[in-house]
């Protein structure tokens, strides 16, 4: 729900950042103002993108903020948000593709989902957001049932899809479900050139969602024997990486081709951010023409390129496990086997080895909760503000280890120059 644009605002100029807060708030008020206070729960960094988009072209407009009063996440000050038809068709859509991570869920049978009470329940939430999302896409000349039919295709691509399978005939129906959002404001901003290039730029958009989404779980989908697109089509980390890039790179270009009134959020969102994303998503901090992700090739002229600066030969000392030759009890005294060596006596895993508390080994991995409990975690983290300001939390949904968006951050770019974090093929 969070989604995969997660920017530090620390990497934003002051009007940036109070721009992305604007669209953030809005969403998350016309949510509550069309749909109800539990709506709020569906606000995710994504779906503001469409509200970004809709003001990107028409520029200001009368009416198009207005003073929010006092929350939790502005650390109780008042702040102008964006309001109108682009805050309204990103509440519509995320309303309406929420609901069908809920049925999703309930499929699966997932945590509580799997007793029918709770399972009941369930359903009734995600018929009413279906309700209302398509309620408010009609009124905004969107019709929701292109979502709607995205998602139930996509169950059945994943039924039928195995080794061998392309990856992108799995994504397609999230292509299919982004290019519709983001074509769609082009129309409320009259801009009907737009679409296409929008089009193309929302069907990339959503191929990257669905690429990082699969990225990031796929240990986690491993370990519980969840499904993942990755493993299930036998698609390597290399071949992943080089679609994102390339995913990257045509929505630079398709941004290129619309016309903005002022695109600079836009484009920081969807150009830089997005780059952000996919070094995040693959262990990377730079540019990924520039840097090895999993499985790529070493950086040309790099001295620690077969992984220490003495080659394959492991340390300068030659094959003994320290620079006396061996151990006193044999293999190295820090060698496996060895006396505090992994297996050893005394070490992770061995005879006398330390509980996992003190350092003898990984804990276990805590198991993802399941929908309901998730949104309870959530809405918690969300009005407790950890989600921008902490130094660490655990993800509502997947319980893996968060950063807060606003904490420590090390980045230098400071949002005005185009060239400081896509140097390879130009912004």
């Amino acid at each position: 729900m969070f989604g995969i644009v997660r920017p530090c605002t620390h990497r934003l100029t002051d009007g940036l950042k109070t721009e992305w807060m604007a669209h953030l708030c809005g969403l998350c008020l016309a949510l509550r103002a069309d749909h109800g206070q539990f709506a709020r729960v569906v606000t995710n960094y994504d779906g503001l993108i469409v509200s970004v988009l809709t003001e990107a072209q028409t520029g200001s407009v009368p009416g198009g903020r207005r003073t929010a009063g006092p929350c939790p996440l502005r650390q109780m000050k008042t702040a102008p948000v964006a309001q109108g038809e682009g805050a309204r068709l990103a509440a519509a859509v995320s309303l309406v593709l929420a609901s069908a991570k809920v049925r999703d869920h309930v499929a699966d049978r997932d945590g509580l989902l799997a007793r029918r009470p709770v399972a009941a329940a369930a359903r009734r939430v995600a018929r009413s957001w279906d309700r209302a999302g398509a309620r408010t896409g009609r009124e905004l000349g969107f019709d929701t049932a292109v979502l709607v039919d995205a998602v139930d295709r996509q169950t059945g691509i994943e039924t039928l899809a195995g080794p061998g399978t392309p990856l992108l005939v799995v994504t397609e129906p999230t292509e299919t479900a982004t290019a519709a959002a983001f074509a769609h404001t082009a129309l409320l901003a009259g801009r009907p050139e737009n679409v296409e290039p929008l089009a193309e730029a929302g069907r990339l958009f959503g191929r990257l969602a669905h690429l990082l989404d699969a990225v990031e779980d796929r240990e986690a989908d491993a370990a519980s024997g969840a499904w993942n697109p990755l493993t299930a089509t036998g698609t390597s980390l290399e071949e992943a990486r080089r679609l994102a890039d390339d995913a990257l790179h045509g929505i630079r270009l398709a941004l290129r081709d619309a016309e903005f009134v002022n695109g600079k959020l836009a484009h920081v969102l969807l150009a830089h951010e997005l780059r952000t994303s996919v070094d995040r998503a693959f262990g990377t901090t730079t540019c990924a023409h520039g840097t090895p992700g999993p499985g790529q090739g070493p950086v040309p002229g790099n001295p620690y390129a077969g992984g220490n600066p003495y080659g394959g030969e492991g340390n300068p000392y030659g094959g003994g496990g320290s620079p006396y030759g061996g151990g006193p009890y044999g293999g190295g005294a820090y060698d496996g086997g060895g006396f505090g060596g992994p297996g050893g006596p005394g070490g992770p895993g061995g005879p006398g080895g330390m509980p996992p508390q003190f350092g003898g080994g990984e804990p276990p991995k805590p198991k993802p909760r399941s929908f309901l409990g998730g949104c309870v975690a959530f809405t918690w983290l969300f009005c407790t503000c950890q989600i921008c300001c902490a130094k660490e939390y655990e993800g509502p949904w997947s319980r893996k280890k968060r950063e807060g968006c606003c904490r420590d951050c090390d980045c230098n770019c400071d949002g005005n120059a185009c060239d400081c974090c896509c140097p390879c093929d130009g912004c």
